[in-house]
């Protein structure tokens, strides 16, 4: 045996504990270190990880810290923080941990509130769940999802009567700051006829998460939902993986065969955490401080929620969106109507004159309502928006005394119609309207001389 040889045999042999310790490990992992931190985004050298993938951030005290890779540059790696970064500093170990972020998920969930990470929020001891799945789900084949055909009843007269949904369809509830668009959404948490709901609480005040629990759900509502939490003060990252977990929670409960309501609050927050992270690893802007990529999210996070393969149950979703400064046509309200099958948009003057829920029936449509209500119910809408719309169009003329009645029949009609809409599109919040009940009293409204 040549000399060179004698050494490779002592040197495998040297080798071989560490071999045999290493048996079954898929690859070594290497670590990083830490290089950078400008603003949210954490630079790290010396580590390979794929995008979305976990890393933990280990400090010198012992800290540890989540992060996910969300880009790189060259040999550097982009990191997001998914928890507090005090005690961050450069040199802080950097370990690829080799996996994608995972929702539990399971019947045991039900009347349970998570944060965005899928840890209990309610002391109400571990988590029951059965499962694992990918917060980034899976594409269902357009051709293979159920169509939408039946109605759904949500609890609310307005939108049973004149923007009917169908159980499957995904809404949204566009409306801008203190309209009332949280309470609605909380009606329909009460309301609807649905096997089990789910709540996503995006990015909102944190006061809010256990006003929403305690009263709006209470505890007969929590029985059969899942809450899931991820406030304004998280960290952007959490606050996008609260809004797929609680769509992955969604997509389970629906793949079991069960009729799902998924209630997000809001869509413009998620909007707003991908703009912070996208602008955080130097994504150039493109509209009002929002890149591309944000556009890109939206329709795959929406895409997820409807119908599912046959024999599947269903996602009904609506989500709400906050019209800044009251513009309906603000970057992300525009880009969520041409993503969603169809829109509420609640009225700032409506609301302002004590007419809850303020929803401006003008401006609202149910794109899938001409498929799932019959032809009766379908004209009987239109002549209530017929009657509804010719009266806002002159109701500056008939507030000044400046038409006289007779010149204009249908202003006639829409004048002596008018006091008895604004009741019908009226309810208190704590008063359930079923279906049926809605479109009797809409056809006695429009019989009625």
């Amino acid at each position: 045996m040549t000399p060179v040889a004698e050494r490779s045999e002592l040197w495998l042999e040297r080798l071989k504990p560490y071999r045999q310790r290493l048996a079954g490990v898929p690859e070594l992992v290497v670590e990083g270190k830490l290089s950078r931190m400008v603003g949210l985004t954490l630079e790290a050298e010396g580590c390979r990880a794929a995008i979305g993938s976990l890393c933990q951030v280990e400090t010198k005290t012992g800290k540890k810290i989540g992060a996910e890779v969300v880009g790189f540059a060259g040999a550097r790696l982009f990191l997001m923080p998914t928890g507090d970064t005090h005690g961050l500093e450069p040199g802080c170990r950097v370990i690829p941990l080799g996996m994608n972020s995972l929702a539990n998920v399971g019947f045991g969930l039900l009347g349970r509130v998570l944060d965005g990470a899928g840890n209990a929020l309610d002391n109400k001891g571990s988590l029951d769940t059965d499962a694992k799945v990918s917060l980034s789900g899976a594409t269902i084949n357009p051709l293979s999802r159920k169509p939408i055909r039946e109605a759904l009843d949500v609890g609310v007269r307005a939108i049973n009567a004149v923007l009917s949904v169908g159980r499957g369809q995904r809404m949204g509830l566009f409306a801008g700051t203190g309209v009332g668009k949280s309470v609605l959404l909380g009606m329909m948490t009460k309301f609807t006829n649905a096997d089990i709901v789910v709540v996503g609480l995006i990015g909102e005040r944190g006061r809010e998460v256990n006003e929403f629990v305690l009263k709006i759900l209470g505890e007969e509502g929590l029985r059969r939902a899942v809450v899931v939490a991820s406030p304004a003060d998280d960290p952007p990252l959490m606050r996008v993986h609260g809004a797929l977990l609680a769509t992955s929670i969604a997509e389970y409960f629906r793949d079991q065969g069960l009729d799902v309501l998924l209630l997000m609050d809001s869509l413009t927050r998620y909007a707003q955490a991908y703009r912070e992270i996208a602008l955080a690893i130097d994504e150039p802007p493109a509209t009002k401080g929002y890149p591309p990529s944000v556009f890109a999210k939206l329709p795959q996070l929406v895409e997820r929620a409807g119908n599912g393969d046959e024999g599947c149950g269903s996602i009904t979703a609506f989500y709400t969106v906050l019209t800044e400064g009251d513009d309906t046509n603000d970057p992300i309200a525009d880009a969520a109507r041409g993503v969603l099958d169809g829109h509420v948009v609640l009225s700032r003057a409506l609301a302002e004159s004590g007419h809850y829920p303020a929803i401006d029936i003008e401006a609202s449509i149910s794109r899938v309502m001409p498929d799932i209500v019959d032809p009766e119910h379908m004209q009987r809408a239109r002549d209530l928006r017929r009657l509804y719309s010719t009266y806002q169009q002159n109701k500056d003329l008939i507030s000044v005394g400046a038409y006289r009645p007779g010149a204009d029949p249908r202003i006639d009609k829409a004048i002596e119609k008018n006091p008895a809409i604004m009741e019908f599109l009226q309810q208190d919040m704590d008063e359930a309207v079923d279906m049926s009940r809605s479109l009797n009293e809409l056809a006695e409204l429009l019989a009625a001389p």
